[in-house]
């Protein structure tokens, strides 16, 4: 076999094989390199061996390892189980893991293993019940006589964790050297950083925690450079590209702040100024907008779309939910009423002739904002001259959607908004090729948020106070993480609470249902219903984090 290099495919590495290489790429690992940078996600530590005639009830923590001598499933119904007897010379002792079929291909008699756990004892007889577990494929590199720590890799169905720590065991001492140093000795002494053949091989083989801390340090370091790099590469080809300059005036501020029935915050006016200024310029706008719900974004991103506008230009907003995006193009309209601005909506609902004839209206130019969902990703989607994207929760599309809307107009303006709070130093990190405003106070008469958590048990002192809350005129959300209920999760679904609240205490204020599986006509009355008071109450799956 020729000398292992870092494209060499996994397939080639001894131990692996065509099979087992086809479940490596299902996980991502397809060659010599993409092994040594599959890191563990932690460590487990495995305590010295002892000898099994040592055990003793009730001892915790404890290691033994030896030959399985049987190993078969046993019991039926609700609690199967697989029951092995390991022997290492000294005596011999049960290990059972409950629900453990998954297990009975991979522990067979004749293997060596090494298992770590508490003992019990069960009908006068030592036992380890769903103790870890380890198989031993090389005996003399185990270590067994001192405690180690053992990798846990991200596994498959049909690859497990230890198979995939023995392939990368074997690779590690011929291939690790292979990987090249980016950075001079000097550079990395200087910040504490270890070389990286060193550390890719620490993240795998630590001597200590405290190494292995280290080596992640050094690999975290790597990972941030990379992005912010990649950030600088994209910023700076946004910056350089040409864009229509949109230059506001006295006049076109004075006509858009008319069409608001209250003052902008100074918040407000910060944003809206720092959006005018980067809309003037002949470069694209890349700008982020963070505020709180409530504060007012919505308003700050129309002062953008009108001043585009205005300058006869087409504007795109796009939502991640259709009644997010319905809610912006409600809003819109009723800012803009008895206005020559033409708003139109465009959401995966609209089919037909309606679909037909706005895609035209849009080619043609005579819709001025389009307000919608991943619907405006769609190829027939054409502008006659798009000027400003804006994109509302930009995390909840991909990068190729937000590439996609962009590209359908001549390097036009880009504008985010978000909701998610964000410090200072991690949007410099994450949104790097973003330019930040903050919109950091809300506008006059609005409410202040008080967050408190409180355990299921005092479930009925919350649905007392909601009830008066409710009875006094308010409303209320419970928000729920599921829409139904799953096995695999102990957690309430919004379908089953529905069905519960409809027959509670708070049933007479009226209940609403709402979740992103529902149609679309059924979404939109349940949030009419809500809009104007018939319903008081809404229980909602997580569709409503984005804002209402």
């Amino acid at each position: 076999m020729a000398e292992i290099q870092l494209d060499t495919p996994v397939q080639f590495v001894k131990g692996v094989g065509p099979q087992r290489a086809q479940q490596l790429a299902a996980l991502g690992v397809e060659t010599v390199e993409d092994l040594l940078l599959y890191f563990p996600r932690r460590f487990d530590l495995r305590k010295q061996c002892q000898p099994i005639d040592s055990l003793t009830d009730g001892q915790t923590n404890a290691t033994v390892a030896g030959e399985v001598i049987s190993s078969q499933m046993m019991g039926r119904g609700a609690r199967p189980y697989l029951l092995c007897e390991i022997d290492d010379g000294s005596a011999s002792v049960q290990v059972k893991w409950f629900h453990g079929g998954y297990l009975a291909r991979q522990i067979r008699p004749g293997l060596l293993i090494a298992v770590s756990g508490k003992v019990s004892s069960y009908k006068g007889m030592l036992q380890l019940v769903n103790p870890d577990h380890q198989i031993i494929y090389d005996s003399q590199g185990a270590k067994l006589d001192r405690d180690e720590l053992l990798p846990v890799y991200p596994a498959s169905g049909k690859l497990s964790s230890n198979v995939i720590s023995q392939v990368i065991k074997k690779v590690l001492p011929q291939a690790c050297h292979l990987l090249q140093p980016w950075f001079p000795k000097e550079y990395l002494a200087t910040r504490g950083l270890p070389p990286r053949p060193e550390a890719v091989a620490a993240m795998h083989r630590p001597e200590d925690r405290q190494h292995w801390g280290q080596a992640r340090r050094r690999m975290a370091y790597e990972e941030c450079l990379l992005m912010q790099l990649g950030i600088a590469i994209l910023r700076n080809r946004e910056i350089s590209r040409p864009a229509h300059p949109l230059k506001n005036s006295p006049e076109i501020d004075r006509r858009i702040r008319a069409r608001f029935p209250f003052k902008l915050t100074d918040a407000q006016n910060r944003a809206a100024a720092d959006i005018a200024k980067d809309m003037g310029r002949p470069r694209p706008m890349n700008r982020l907008i963070q505020g709180d719900v409530g504060a007012g974004k919505t308003v700050v991103a129309l002062y953008g779309a009108l001043l585009a506008v205005a300058r006869g230009k087409q504007v795109a907003i796009m939502a991640p939910t259709e009644i997010l995006a319905r809610q912006h193009f409600d809003k819109i309209n009723q800012y803009l009423a008895d206005s020559r601005v033409k708003v139109s909506l465009l959401v995966g609902g609209l089919t037909g002739r309606g679909r037909q004839r706005l895609l035209a209206e849009l080619a043609a130019g005579d819709v001025h904002i389009v307000v919608g969902t991943h619907a405006l990703l769609s190829e027939a989607v054409r502008f006659k001259d798009l000027a400003l994207v804006v994109v509302d929760e930009q995390h909840k599309f991909g990068v190729e959607q937000r590439t996609g809307i962009r590209g359908k107009g001549f390097a036009p303006h880009y504008l985010v908004m978000t909701a998610t709070p964000i410090p200072r130093t991690l949007a410099l990190t994450v949104f790097g090729d973003l330019d930040v405003s903050v919109i950091d106070e809300v506008p006059p008469g609005r409410g202040q948020t008080r967050t408190r958590c409180v355990n299921h048990a005092q479930l009925g002192k919350v649905l007392k106070f909601v009830g008066e809350k409710l009875a006094a005129g308010q409303q209320a959300y419970f928000i729920y993480p599921l829409v139904t209920a799953s096995p695999q999760l102990e957690l309430t679904a919004a379908n089953d609470a529905y069905e519960e609240f409809r027959k509670g205490p708070l049933a007479k204020f009226g209940v609403g249902l709402i979740h992103g599986q529902m149609p679309a006509e059924r979404k939109n009355a349940a949030m009419r219903d809500f809009h104007a008071g018939k319903t008081k109450v809404l229980l909602a799956s997580v569709v409503v984090e984005v804002g209402l």
